[in-house]
């Protein structure tokens, strides 16, 4: 269970991010690379907790701000981590790190790939009851070979002096690796795998809620220790390659030329199965999720589900690389802020009483501010007023933090200040 989380979370993502951010951040790559463990695997193994405690749906935790902004909240969720980013970036990444060196002036190659990508996607999700044998036993280990073997090389290449950070990672490291651990949509795609996970501990004849929370936890720290040792490894890898790279402008950009540089030309292909399994996996994690919880949703059989959701993710995929990150990028700033703060309550329901006058109001404040945030992304705030650009932490992309702190203490206070007058309304 533990290999199979790991695999289902490692993705394109998980892969072309953190070399990007080594080489930006330089000398201040380990700063940069705290941020992004809070963001990129703490935040995501306690999705996992907090999903396994309520079941393994996330009804648990939407359900204290009301049935309808619940399923508002779940559907987005939903679609961001399936068919209109996360799913389609899993074939783009594949194709331009592990075929496109193949494909050099082939017309049509990303639409004939993608066809036969999500062909396979499609096979093995739907069969999600085989899940944990195929990724588990078969897909996973060669996965967590694979990304064994990169990261010993990373710390095999000759470690030279850091060169000074790019841009943001200058002035706050910290806080761009906290919004760049945004980007790899796992806090979202833990809530989303949780169900999945949950169902294969099921399915291995495990019907106990107490067992069945237990063994995700377990399955959930186990991959979130396998995700700490891939980051750290390839953060050293994107540092190191800056004397060779500073002008690389993605993170596939700089795998290609350090497997290139450590295993010559067998590297790209070493590259292209390893990128191919990593993104294949998740690809199929997260069109099983799709279509299971849209299929309570919706008259529509399981069956027909992920074939209608493999079939628009290879529509969106062919986009290319580019626009999708470019648009997911505001997107996942505005609407992670109170994903994370639904996570945070529900986890501390034994000190707070984690109740819709509580949670409802704090989380449509990190909304609010977290809109904020996507629109100075998007570069959008020229339409905000000057002084938006003075509210705290509003330029480290973190504006969110301090109005979602200050108004959790305000709906405790007004709580509390409410409960003695109910008593006495009790009593009378």
């Amino acid at each position: 269970m533990g290999f199979m989380t790991f695999a289902l979370f490692v993705g394109a993502g998980n892969i072309i991010f953190p070399p990007m951010i080594g080489l930006q951040a330089g000398a201040h790559v380990w700063l940069a690379a705290l941020g992004f463990l809070l963001t990129g695997v703490g935040l995501p193994v306690l999705a996992i907790i907090a999903v396994a405690r309520s079941g393994g749906e996330m009804s648990g935790l939407t359900d204290p701000i009301g049935a309808r902004a619940g399923t508002a909240m779940t559907i987005v969720c939903y679609l961001a981590i399936g068919p209109l980013f996360a799913t389609p970036r899993t074939a783009t990444v594949s194709f331009e790190l592990g075929v496109l060196p193949f494909t050099q002036g082939m017309p049509h190659a990303l639409w004939i790939y993608s066809a036969v990508y999500f062909s396979i996607v499609a096979l093995i999700a739907l069969f999600p009851n085989h899940l944990l044998d195929v990724v588990g036993r078969v897909l996973a280990p060669i996965k967590i070979a694979s990304l064994a073997l990169l990261g010993i090389a990373a710390f095999l290449m000759p470690s030279g002096v850091l060169p000074q950070p790019d841009g943001d990672y200058a002035s706050a490291p910290v806080a761009q690796g906290v919004i760049n651990g945004y980007l790899t949509m796992d806090t979202l795609g833990a809530l989303v795998f949780g169900l999945v996970i949950v169902n294969a501990i099921r399915a291995r004849g495990v019907s106990s809620a107490r067992q069945i929370t237990r063994y995700t936890v377990i399955a959930g720290l186990i991959a979130g220790v396998g995700l700490s040792l891939i980051y750290v490894c390839l953060f050293r890898l994107g540092a190191d390659s800056q004397v060779l790279l500073h002008n690389a402008t993605n993170g596939a950009v700089v795998l290609q030329h350090f497997v290139r540089l450590m295993f010559g030309p067998s590297g790209v292909l070493f590259l292209s199965v390893l990128i191919n399994l990593a993104c294949l996996v998740t690809a199929v994690g997260l069109t099983c999720s799709c279509a299971s919880y849209f299929g309570k949703l919706l008259p529509m059989r399981y069956g027909t589900l992920v074939l209608v959701f493999a079939a628009f993710s290879f529509l969106v995929s062919n986009l290319g690389l580019t626009e999708l990150i470019k648009v997911s990028v505001p997107v996942l700033t505005a609407i992670y802020p109170p994903f994370v703060v639904m996570i945070v309550l529900s986890l501390l329901d034994q000190l707070i009483d984690a109740r819709f006058a509580i949670v409802a109001p704090v989380t449509a404040v990190s909304l609010l501010f977290g809109v904020l945030d996507g629109l100075r992304v998007a570069g959008l705030d020229a339409w905000l007023s000057e002084l938006v650009g003075y509210l705290p932490f509003y330029q480290q992309g973190l504006v969110w933090v301090l109005p979602a702190c200050l108004m959790l203490i305000l709906a405790l206070l007004v709580d509390q200040m409410r409960k003695p007058a109910a008593r006495k309304l009790e009593a009378s």
